[in-house]
């Protein structure tokens, strides 16, 4: 299934981003890691987590926050970068995408998470790396669609005992998965990651 460049407007600026449609009504919004430190929708996550959903017949949508690659505007402070995820949430309801997923990587997991009030269309939330050594996540409440999870053991930004006690607060329903061996980076280990979130889409 082949990716198609498209544009997408968001507030002051356009946004480049990379769809594949499938049939039906499934989709997933993918967001990338930080922009200041070289973060874009090429990533290899970002690539993995887009392919597992692919695999299971959800249409996907990465995109550049704002001043990364082709996207117009400049870094957003976090800010500008929730009004991304929310234009390009409504662009996938305008295709007909209702049953829509949110999944982010790093600084695209604390995106979604501090936008998740005003991104009611998406039924669930994939967090893959939520850097909670690095960002600030103490405003993030209880929520049921926070639903999966995943780090690596050795991941230092991302550090599975400190996502562990933060679980009953977000959602003790979650599932979290903790892949062996892996950093901040998946480095070799991005087919444990793959499946990791085929399976919990087989759920």
């Amino acid at each position: 299934m082949t990716e198609e460049r498209i544009s997408i407007r968001s507030r002051g600026c356009e946004l480049e981003g990379l769809l594949a449609e499938m049939p039906g009504a499934k989709g997933v919004v993918v967001t990338h890691p930080h922009p200041l430190y070289g973060g874009d929708m090429n990533n290899n996550v970002v690539d993995v987590i887009a392919g597992a959903y692919r695999e299971k017949g959800y249409t996907t949508l990465r995109f550049n926050f704002r001043g990364v690659g082709r996207s117009g505007g400049t870094y957003g402070e976090g800010l500008g970068e929730q009004d991304d995820v929310a234009a390009v949430i409504s662009f996938m309801g305008s295709i007909g995408i209702t049953e829509l997923d949110l999944a982010g990587y790093s600084f695209g997991v604390w995106i979604n998470s501090m936008g998740i009030d005003r991104f009611s269309a998406a039924r669930r939330l994939v967090m893959v790396s939520p850097p909670v050594n690095f960002m600030d996540f103490s405003s993030l409440r209880y929520n049921q669609r926070i639903e999966m999870i995943v780090s690596g053991q050795d991941d230092e930004i991302a550090p599975p005992h400190m996502i562990k006690e933060l679980i009953p607060v977000w959602n003790p329903c979650a599932r979290f998965d903790v892949i062996q061996g892996a950093d901040h980076f998946f480095l070799g280990k991005t087919d444990q990651l793959e499946r990791s979130i085929i399976d919990f889409l087989d759920q």
